[in-house]
């Protein structure tokens, strides 16, 4: 956004500087990405972007946690609707599918910053949300009767891990011609016929 277009004046400096951040990931990622450049963007002086994060890495672990509470938001509205623990399952997979093509160079970021040394509090418990919520699917399944027992934290890492696989393969063209959506409802299938053995 041209400075001269619609340049900040009052409001949450710290959000507006947060969206154009994530805006810009794409175009030029997190190693692009300048705290003078967002201010000339937002039409403020080069020093306000200070007042919210100290250095470019505060606004990179601001932007990693936001993306974290965003995606988990997405999928905890997807889980919301669907009664049938199967289908609620489903639709956490397709949502984090989602929110991950949707997101590439943002989710990367928020991988990287979350697994980085010195990763804040703040940060890792964001990064823990959408696990916990997969936990949740799965232990309230358990708690239907509809999958077998086994420890819920074991099983919700690899549900997670086998869509955020797709999701990789998929962002990187490498899913051979299949259709995103149905090797999505193929795992999930798959994982729930190896839940209900």
């Amino acid at each position: 956004m041209p400075v001269d277009e619609q340049p900040y004046h009052h409001g949450n400096l710290r959000q507006v500087l947060l969206e154009q951040a994530e805006s810009m990931l794409t175009d030029v990622g997190a190693d692009g990405l300048s705290l003078r450049q967002l201010a000339r963007q937002a039409g403020v002086s080069h020093a306000a972007p200070s007042r919210h994060f100290r250095d470019k890495q505060a606004l990179l672990d601001a932007l990693a946690e936001s993306g974290f509470l965003k995606m988990t938001s997405a999928m905890t509205r997807a889980v919301t609707e669907p009664a049938a623990p199967r289908r609620r399952l489903a639709a956490l997979a397709e949502a984090y599918v989602r929110f991950a093509l949707d997101h590439r160079e943002l989710l990367s970021l928020m991988y990287s910053t979350k697994h980085a040394p010195g990763a804040t509090e703040q940060l890792l418990t964001a990064g823990q949300s959408a696990m916990d919520l997969t936990v949740s699917v799965i232990t309230d399944a358990q708690a239907a009767g509809e999958i077998s027992t086994g420890d819920p934290s074991t099983i919700a890492l690899v549900a997670f891990s086998t869509f955020h696989g797709i999701a990789t393969l998929a962002a990187g063209q490498m899913l051979d011609g299949a259709s995103v959506d149905d090797v999505v409802a193929a795992a999930s299938d798959l994982l729930w016929a190896g839940l209900t053995s």
